[in-house]
C-alpha cells in the first residue's frame, strides 16, 4: 500500500490549492519553517497523502515517459466524470495536452504531468 507521494513545488500554496480544488482533497496539515514561511501542505487522497513540499530547485518538465516519477494519475469513475474534470482543469488555466480512450493528460501550475483515468483496473 502506498503511504505518500512527495511533490516538490516552488509555490507550495498554489500547487496545493490546485490539487485540493480540482480533486476536492482535504488538507491534513501544514508545516512551516522556523521563520514562519510555508514549508509544506499535506493533502489526503483516500489512504494516501500528497505532500506538497517547498523546493528552490528549477522546474523539470518531463515529456512522455521520463526517468523516475513522471506522472500523477488519479482515478475517475467513468467517461462523464473524466470530461467534467477536464472542464474544471481547463477552467483553472491548464489545457488538456493529450487524450486516450480512458485518460486525459494536463499539467499542474508548475508543469508536473497529471492524468485522470477511468481505465479498468
Amino acid at each position: 500500500m502506498l503511504h505518500h507521494i512527495a511533490l516538490g513545488a516552488r509555490d507550495v500554496e498554489r500547487v496545493a490549492a490546485f490539487y485540493a480544488d480540482l480533486f476536492e482533497l482535504s488538507e491534513k496539515t501544514r508545516h512551516h519553517y522556523d521563520d514562519g514561511s510555508l514549508r509544506s501542505v499535506w493533502l489526503e487522497i483516500d489512504s494516501t497523502i500528497l505532500m506538497v513540499e517547498h523546493t528552490e530547485a528549477p522546474e523539470r518538465r518531463v515529456e512522455g515517459v521520463g526517468a523516475g516519477p513522471f506522472l500523477l494519475a488519479f482515478a475517475v469513475g467513468d467517461e462523464d466524470e473524466r470530461r467534467a474534470l477536464e472542464a474544471r482543469v481547463e477552467a483553472m488555466g491548464s489545457p488538456i495536452e493529450e487524450r486516450t480512450g480512458f485518460s486525459s493528460y494536463f499539467r499542474d501550475p508548475e508543469g508536473n504531468r497529471v492524468a485522470v483515468s477511468h481505465y479498468p483496473r
